[in-house]
């Protein structure tokens, strides 16, 4: 039986089991101290979905919307034993991954996930480069990404930024998009949501290239707000939706619906002396 019919089965049985208990999402990934990216704020994501989520701690990041401090990168012994404690103990029914910080931690995690992703949806967001501009990545851990964990995944998430850097060029435009989504497709062999936000231009528009045809989702751009974790939130919705048995097209469909509202309807706080006062 073909991956992709193994993960059909297991959505059916998903399905017939949502009715006792709320489906189990894993994310490995970073944690954000100002709670609003990273493992925090795929937690907040999952329970707003209906998901269950379990977490493996990669790296600890001292943080601010707009700033990152510091990263303190976890031992990859103890993120591989996260894994491993949680898939004997829970009925993982989709993995998300974000921050993974150093080449180590990517094989440690593509190790300790193989056998799952014969079975179950794998969304990689390869968390590279902050919204601010922060560089979250070790340059050796892109090779590791791309020899170990990309061929893992049922999605890869990148934003223009990270999808410029593994193809190497530049992307300004809409079509430019679709030729990059259907080259990273090609260079991965999987399924690539190529994230547009960052264009300009009246809408955001994402490109879904999976099963040889091209998707596009789009939304009205929210303009005046500074956005932080919006990446982590979308991934987390796609996992949220591929763990309650969705298809990958209706997962990201409706992933993209609850990021634009959670943006449309965003939290502002004022400065740490304004609080204070």
């Amino acid at each position: 039986m073909k991956r992709s019919e193994e993960r059909a089965t297991i959505r059916l049985t998903i399905n017939d089991q949502l009715s006792t208990s709320p489906p189990v999402a894993l994310t490995i990934a970073g944690s954000d101290s100002s709670a609003g990216a990273g493992i925090q704020a795929d937690l907040k994501t999952f329970g707003a979905l209906g998901v269950y989520g379990v977490t493996a701690v990669t790296c600890v990041v001292a943080e601010t919307p707009g700033k990152v401090s510091r990263i303190e990168p976890m031992r990859a012994d103890i993120v591989r034993a996260q894994i491993d404690v949680l898939a004997k103990a829970f009925p993982i029914a989709a993995i998300k991954t974000g921050l993974l910080c150093s080449a180590e931690i990517v094989s440690a995690v593509a190790r300790a996930i193989v056998d799952l992703a014969r079975k179950i949806d794998i969304v990689v967001d390869p968390v590279m480069i902050a919204t601010s501009g922060d560089q979250l990545l070790q340059a050796n851990a892109i090779e590791a990404y791309e020899k170990e964990l990309f061929p893992l995944a049922t999605l890869i998430t990148p934003n223009l930024d990270e999808a410029a850097k593994l193809l190497g060029q530049t992307i300004e435009d809409r079509p430019a998009m679709e030729q990059a989504v259907c080259a990273l497709s090609d260079k991965y062999g999987t399924a690539i949501l190529l994230k547009g936000g960052h264009l300009r231009g009246d809408q955001a528009i994402d490109v879904l290239f999976a099963d040889e045809k091209i998707t596009e989702f789009a939304a009205p751009f929210v303009r005046g707000v500074a956005t932080h974790g919006t990446g982590c939130t979308y991934s987390a919705a796609i996992t949220a939706g591929l763990a309650s048995g969705s298809s990958l097209e209706e997962s990201i469909r409706r992933a993209k619906d609850f990021v634009t509202e959670a943006i449309r309807h965003h939290l502002s706080w004022g400065s740490v002396h304004a609080l204070k006062t």
